[in-house]
């Protein structure tokens, strides 16, 4: 028993962290950064500008903020349940990153402006030819890399 708590422990001690880090980092670029004015960090390669995000990744589906609400909440409670079945350490990272991530962005969307449940996310790093992202989103990415990886080793969240 005692290995499905240290899963499901570092599960959420990622998700926490992940969370906690995207949170402050888009506290600080809501009072530092600005749309119009990129900080430029490497040339034109890695820039920090403010955007704020009514849609899913990419920008894609404007205004369906609560679609996405919906769905995250969701995607949360079915980790959540799940959480403390899992036997795999890599699955569990994958897991804490997707619901650190998910959380980040969850929580504009309910607690920004404009309003509840239809808030905008906040992104505010930059690379050439793709849109503006956030660490949440990072984490997301990283998740869905690592996931296929396992899934390619045939590495079961659950074990055998």
């Amino acid at each position: 028993m005692r290995l499905f708590s240290t899963h499901w422990k570092r599960l959420y001690t990622i998700a926490w962290a992940v969370w906690l880090l995207d949170f402050a980092t888009k506290s600080w670029a809501l009072n530092s950064l600005d749309s119009r004015n990129p900080v430029k960090l490497i040339g034109n390669f890695l820039q920090l500008t403010l955007f704020k995000n009514s849609g899913a990744a990419f920008s894609l589906a404007q205004g369906a903020t609560i679609v996405f609400t919906i769905f995250a909440i969701v995607v949360v409670a079915a980790i959540s349940y799940y959480a403390t079945k899992i036997t795999s350490f890599g699955w569990s990272i994958v897991l804490g990153l997707a619901l650190g991530g998910i959380l980040g962005n969850l929580t504009d969307r309910i607690f920004r402006a404009p309003g509840f449940f239809t808030g905008h996310v906040i992104d505010w790093i930059q690379l050439p030819n793709w849109p503006v992202f956030n660490l949440a989103d990072s984490a997301i990415v990283v998740a869905a890399s690592i996931a296929v990886i396992l899934s390619i080793r045939n590495i079961s969240p659950m074990g055998a």
